[in-house]
């Protein structure tokens, strides 16, 4: 009963930061200057991360300089940028419907770098997640466009992996410093695209700065900081399903605070995503599906091989 509540503690706090994303169009879209998605990236991860790092004060060492650049890189630094772009060049619900791919793209590199195998039962529900995620956010008069669409699916990917390979390098540093690395990595690469493609920052308001101080405290610092968590307790399978509540949360601000519609196909879509997240989280009747595997080595210990999808 003991282990029941604490697998469930943990789902529980991984959720909150996919939930706490999904926040995130509405603070952008209420506080933030428009037409600043660098900026609103590089200042939500780079004074998080400095943050973090002087309050646990401990910098990397040995292997962990360059884990923490590529980590950096890949759930900070390329994944904004690219869905940033896909949201500029593609309806919000077209951009949605392709990262809810992400779980599937876990899965396989999963069963590659970690030895887990892909199940029917997490293959179906993937597929029902982005069935959930299309019918919560996607419209009709929906257009495509395929650097958008390239570059949501590259998001993706990138996160995916990220999500793999935090699970392959686990670290022995405490959470809040592995969390402050990958921040101040990504923050420091996002730091000159931002200047070069946007140029210097603009005046800002108090309710701007309001906004970046929401997404740098709680939508980077706390959320990742929840996030990475689950990435080294979970199975990778498990904590990327996570990811599709950032949608159902975002659709539900909206209606509350925005004053949006809500109709019955997006009531229908939040079910199914729902559901897709439950099915995702229990446990199969293979006993493959609920080990550990440490390294990608094939070494298997009880407790579920355990993995990022991110929202701006």
């Amino acid at each position: 009963m003991s282990y029941f509540v604490l697998v469930l503690s943990n789902r529980l706090v991984t959720a909150l930061g996919p939930a706490i994303w999904g926040t995130t169009y509405f603070v952008t879209t209420e506080y933030l200057p428009p037409d600043r998605p660098l900026l609103a990236s590089l200042l939500r991860a780079l004074p998080a991360g400095l943050l973090l790092l002087v309050v646990v004060r401990r910098l990397p060492t040995g292997d962990w300089w360059w884990k923490s650049l590529v980590l950096g890189a890949l759930n900070i630094g390329t994944f904004l940028p690219l869905l940033f772009l896909a949201a500029y060049r593609l309806p919000g619900g077209v951009a949605a419907t392709v990262g809810a791919v992400q779980p599937l793209v876990v899965a396989g590199l999963a069963a590659g770098f970690l030895g887990q195998r892909i199940t029917l039962r997490v293959a179906l529900a993937a597929i029902a997640g982005v069935l959930g995620v299309s019918l919560l956010v996607l419209r009709a008069n929906a257009q495509l466009d395929w650097l958008g669409v390239a570059a949501a699916l590259g998001g993706a990917v990138v996160m995916a992996a990220g999500t793999v390979l935090g699970k392959r390098w686990a670290s022995p540093a405490p959470l809040l410093a592995t969390t402050g690395w990958q921040l101040v990595a990504g923050g420091l690469l996002l730091l000159p695209v931002t200047f070069l493609v946007e140029g210097p920052p603009p005046a800002l308001t108090g309710a701007n700065v309001a906004g970046y101080a929401y997404l740098a405290l709680i939508g980077a610092a706390l959320s990742y900081s929840l996030w990475f968590r689950g990435v080294k307790l979970l199975a990778a399978t498990e904590v990327t399903f996570l990811g599709l509540l950032s949608p159902v949360v975002a659709t539900t601000v909206g209606w509350l605070a925005l004053g949006q519609d809500l109709t019955v196909a997006q009531v229908l879509g939040a079910v199914i995503v729902l559901a897709a997240l439950v099915v995702a989280q229990t446990k199969g009747r293979n006993k493959d599906e609920d080990h550990r595997v440490r390294g990608g080595r094939g070494r298997r210990q009880p407790g579920g091989d355990r993995g990022v999808a991110a929202r701006a």
